[in-house]
């Protein structure tokens, strides 16, 4: 039988991190040794009373359909954290949770964007913002980010690059791949243009609590953004949940109500037991997300510190999320045949910077979530095998 499948979904990709994971568990099941660096998943268990509180709802059988956008406990206590968290005021009517913070970045997108709107989108950036865009039929117009900020937004290119079929920017504070994290007078830029030509901000700040030089403030504590402002947030990065699959997104009503249609034509509901996983979160003791950070700065810092005693390696030191996105551009060699080289020759699985877009070109993804003990090894046969190159 010949195949035949919709337009739509034929530009699709596996994602970087995904991909280099496969090859990396193929050769693990070949006996290799990998130090895996690739994915962006915290390396320490859920804490025990929010996997507690998680179970004990399973017990209690907690496990039937719920309201498409999420319990109301559950709504009222992301409007309360993520409000006072931002310093806003937010309504539980303003909530939408779901399988992941995906799915508030995909219906987003499916609610604003008509086929030929143009979206802006950071590049480097994480991946499935183009996919995401391409499906709704829209427009991805990347903007690079400015290295002398620390990978931000460059203004200027931004500025050029907003025109009166701009639907959407996309944010990413702090950001994955680089650490970047926006100041507000750069929010405040973005604010002005998005305003001019009225259109719409997606703040994905799914590492909002994962900033270890000062705070990563949100676009949408701007006057005039709240009513055009999508916050996207989760569970996976700050509290360990990846495999949870929880997370939410913050709106205006209005649109709220769009995005719990879209829930119920789509994944129907998020499972009650890992809701109740996520009031318990919220709620609960937040020790455990203080001590996390605490390593992963102490693992930042250490591992940028290694990288830059590599000749021929740059790494700014960035203040948010977990990733560093060293300068490799001395090797002269593409980024991806750099990260190929690692996998195969030095057992160290890690992303190519173009896996994020063109101008990732010349850097490497590295997660440091994971032990300093890998991190020191990784780094060390890093080291080796850059020297032979």
């Amino acid at each position: 039988m010949k195949y035949r499948f919709a337009e739509r979904v034929r530009p699709l990709c596996q994602e970087g991190a995904y991909a280099v994971l496969a090859r990396a568990k193929t050769l693990e099941a070949e006996g290799r040794d990998i130090i895996h660096l690739e994915i962006g998943q915290p390396d320490f268990p859920t804490p025990p009373f929010i996997a507690h509180a998680g179970a004990e709802a399973i017990n209690k059988g907690r496990t039937n359909y719920t309201s498409p956008a999420g319990t109301r406990e559950l709504r009222a206590a992301i409007a309360e954290s993520a409000g006072a968290q931002r310093g806003i005021t937010i309504s539980p009517d303003q909530v939408i949770v779901g399988p992941g913070a995906k799915p508030a970045l995909f219906y987003t997108v499916m609610a604003l964007v008509e086929p030929g709107d143009q979206v802006i989108i950071p590049d480097p950036g994480f991946p499935s913002y183009e996919a995401i865009v391409r499906l709704a039929g829209g427009l991805p117009v990347p903007v690079k980010l400015d290295k002398n900020g620390l990978y931000n937004f460059d203004p200027d290119d931004l500025e050029a690059s907003i025109n009166s079929r701009t639907r959407l920017v996309i944010l990413n504070s702090p950001s994955n791949p680089t650490g970047g994290v926006a100041p507000i007078s750069l929010l405040e830029k973005i604010a002005e243009l998005v305003k001019s030509v009225d259109g719409w901000i997606i703040s994905d700040e799914i590492y909002s609590k994962l900033v270890y030089d000062g705070d990563a403030p949100s676009i949408a504590v701007i006057p005039g953004m709240t009513e055009r402002t999508v916050i996207v947030d989760g569970f996976s990065k700050t509290y360990a949940m990846t495999g949870w699959r929880l997370g939410y997104g913050i709106m205006p009503a209005v649109l709220a109500e769009r995005m719990e249609l879209l829930l119920t034509h789509s994944v129907g509901c998020t499972a009650e037991f890992t809701q109740a996983a996520g009031i318990s979160a919220l709620l609960g003791d937040q020790s455990a997300v203080a001590a996390m950070r605490d390593s992963f700065r102490k693992r930042r810092d250490l591992t940028a510190a290694a990288l830059n005693s590599i000749p021929g390696v740059k790494c700014a030191l960035p203040p948010g999320a977990f990733y560093l996105f060293p300068d490799v551009s001395s090797f002269r060699l593409k980024s991806r045949k750099i990260a190929d080289y690692l996998l195969s020759e030095a057992g160290v699985a890690l992303l190519a910077g173009s896996d994020f877009g063109k101008s990732g070109e010349g850097f490497l993804r590295i997660s440091y979530a994971t032990s300093l003990e890998h991190l020191q090894e990784a780094i060390e046969r890093m080291r080796a095998a850059l020297a032979r190159l």
